[in-house]
């Protein structure tokens, strides 16, 4: 099967690559607006990007004069964290998903307990095992989608992911995106060692 973009609708050419794009991370984006109301949604269009600066990207689907109240939060307040999800989330993030009014709380509608961030407004959520402080270092259209690029100020990791400095994933049961409504959960880990090489003739 060949697939040509320009003869599918951005819907179908949606599903197919959120279907074949597998694993993808869900940034849990906990935000604030200037009155301080809160707001907390999941984003699996969402990667790294540099460690120096360290910055994380989050693609945002635009609305016609409705902008997500993530997008909005971020514009007005300029400030966001990013909780990852965990297996014990899973439920509760699914259920931030909907497309709820903006004076809701996420945070009250699906019982999850916040914590207060250090550097940012935005509180993080409480359980999450690895939250990102972050600011924003810029917004770039690219589109259909606002790409929000995240300075990450400070970040939060429990103690029962740690072994010797690095963070295990086992331990920390990674939710995935999939397609549709699926999820996958990092339970095993394969580890290949990289080649030894050098680029000097």
């Amino acid at each position: 099967m060949i697939l040509d973009p320009k003869r599918l609708s951005p819907g179908a050419m949606y599903q197919y690559m959120i279907s074949a794009i597998i694993p993808r991370p869900i940034a849990f984006v906990s935000t604030v607006n200037r009155e301080g109301r809160r707001n907390l949604a999941p984003f699996s269009y969402f990667c790294p990007i540099s460690s120096a600066p360290p910055l994380v990207g989050i693609a945002i689907q635009k609305r016609e004069n409705d902008p997500k109240d993530t997008l909005r939060n971020v514009r007005e307040v300029g400030e966001l964290v990013v909780n990852l999800v965990s297996e014990p989330q899973l439920d509760a993030m699914v259920q931030t998903s909907g497309e709820w009014p903006a004076e809701v709380d996420e945070f009250a509608l699906t019982g999850l307990d916040s914590a207060p961030s250090q550097l940012v407004r935005p509180p993080r959520v409480a359980s999450a095992l690895v939250a990102f402080e972050c600011r924003l270092h810029r917004e770039i259209e690219l589109g259909t989608s606002a790409f929000v690029v995240g300075e990450i100020v400070l970040v939060h990791v429990a103690e029962s992911v740690l072994a010797e400095d690095r963070i295990v994933p086992e331990r920390l049961l990674a939710v995935g995106r999939l397609g549709g409504d699926g999820y996958g959960i990092v339970r095993e880990v394969v580890h290949r060692a990289r080649p030894r090489a050098s680029r000097s003739g």
